[in-house]
């Protein structure tokens, strides 16, 4: 069981915190995660810290140093990737920039070393030997099932995309400068040992690098080592740098990391677009023209009182609102997330099984972590009478393959779209273990048939 966690000081030390040097003990029984649900898995990453806890005192405050002596956990971490599985990774294809960078810190610079094309294993492995260079492979759960089975349960947990980096450091070397990132930050150590540094100042909720707080970071607050199966996390923004100590075996981390573009002012910017659309068809204000030329000259007095009185009213408006509408931020997030984890081939998420639903069946929904439901105008209409019309949004199709990519190109949505009227009964299924079809709050059975039809054929719901 994991035998040390610690917050990593309170940034009053007279010096660095010192390397914590562990005793590994006898192995006892195995020890994983948990992947009973998404909760039980981020439990036993963070284990023996309590949850509550976690976001307590830790969460966008503080970093976290858990530190386990468990020679089972420790096998785990060192399942999830090595140096070795770099071979056969790039006999399926890997491209420098895209998957692959090679890089050192030299003279507190980052320097790049990447060829052009196609990356060889043994071309990375002359780098890594001999110019003593870091390995950063891109997003590895797309070709790591374990990772995948990680990320996709932290993805539940979190409701944000979580993406990830391995990164291979040889003895005595280092791949990057100081710098900071605008993520929450998980650190598992993999292979080998790394030598870590966090430096004050620490950039609260930081948005940008910036050089010049990295020429003011000055020494260390926090040092220490890490070793395989223990766990760092440090909030956005903390300027860190790791090494591989002169003298031992290459390392191997997984950063893992999530909340990139998940604040309030993303949500804000996200929701005001549905507050403004209803409030323009009930305030004739809100529909009246600008004044003439204002396009033309700087803002004037008058209309940043116009727009000022605008933002009560809307303001006193979503005081009232039982639902806030979020327009792009839900619908973002299920297209570019990961399907749910299978062990198999995964046809149970693209084929339909199990009893037809009829008007006598009992359904229930199924992967509803991966499924969001929100109400939003037609889309398909784009006149000023567009009327609201339930969207469901799913991750089932999602490709693995291009995770966390950017391949805006090669992302579709999936889903269903439903009349205003099927709301009720569609929250019925939500919000319910298991309902009769025949008790769906809908005018007549043949639409409780179609909706529950339209939704099995998805995968989304199964007869019970």
């Amino acid at each position: 069981m994991p035998k040390k966690a610690k917050p990593v000081g309170s940034g009053k030390e007279e010096g660095p915190v010192p390397c914590k040097q562990m005793k590994v003990e006898a192995a006892g029984g195995p020890s994983a995660l948990n992947f009973d649900s998404p909760s039980s898995l981020f439990e036993s990453l963070i284990s023996p810290i309590k949850t509550e806890t976690f976001f307590k005192e830790f969460w966008e405050q503080k970093p976290l140093l858990i530190q386990r002596d468990d020679p089972a956990l420790a096998t785990y971490y060192g399942s999830l990737f090595k140096l070795t599985d770099l071979k056969s990774l790039c006999s399926r294809g890997m491209y420098y920039g895209r998957d692959v960078n090679v890089c050192r810190c030299v003279n507190g610079k980052k320097k790049v070393l990447n060829k052009d094309g196609k990356a060889h294993f043994l071309q990375l492995r002359k780098d890594f030997d001999q110019k003593r260079a870091t390995i950063q492979l891109h997003q590895p759960q797309r070709f790591k099932d374990e990772l995948w089975r990680i990320q996709e349960k932290l993805e539940c947990y979190f409701g944000s995309l979580v993406g990830s980096n391995v990164y291979i450091t040889p003895a005595g070397s280092q791949g990057l400068p100081p710098h900071y990132d605008d993520v929450e930050v998980f650190i598992l150590q993999l292979e080998g040992e790394k030598h870590w540094r966090l430096y004050h100042p620490t950039v609260p909720l930081a948005r940008e690098y910036s050089v010049e707080a990295e020429e003011r970071i000055g020494r260390p607050v926090h040092e220490f080592m890490l070793k395989p199966g223990d766990l760092l996390y440090f909030p956005r923004g903390t300027i860190h740098q790791a090494d591989t100590p002169a003298g031992l075996a290459h390392s191997t981390h997984v950063t893992i990391s999530t909340y990139q573009n998940n604040s309030w002012g993303d949500f804000l910017l996200d929701t005001i677009s549905g507050l403004v659309f209803d409030a323009a068809k009930e305030d004739v204000e809100l529909r009246a023209g600008i004044p003439r030329q204002l396009l033309l000259v700087e803002s004037t007095t008058v209309a940043t009182r116009r727009l000022s009185g605008f933002l009560r009213t809307l303001a006193d408006r979503l005081e009232g609102t039982k639902e806030v509408l979020s327009s792009d931020m839900k619908k973002d997030f299920i297209m570019h997330r990961l399907p749910p984890y299978s062990a198999g081939d995964g046809a149970e998420l693209s084929t339909p099984g199990g009893k037809l639903p009829r008007l006598d069946s009992v359904v229930r929904l199924q992967f509803k972590d991966h499924i969001v439901l929100t109400v939003l105008p037609d889309q398909d209409q784009s006149d000023e009478a567009q009327e609201k019309m339930v969207y469901i949004y799913h991750s089932l199709k999602n490709s693995r393959e291009i995770h966390m990519m950017g391949n805006e190109e090669e992302t579709e949505s999936h889903g269903l779209r439903f009349p205003l009227s099927h709301l009720d009964a569609l929250k019925q299924i939500w919000n319910s273990p298991a309902i009769s079809v025949n008790d769906l709050k809908l005018t007549t059975d043949e639409e409780k048939e179609s909706l529950v039809l339209s939704l099995w054929t998805e995968c989304l719901i199964q007869v019970v």
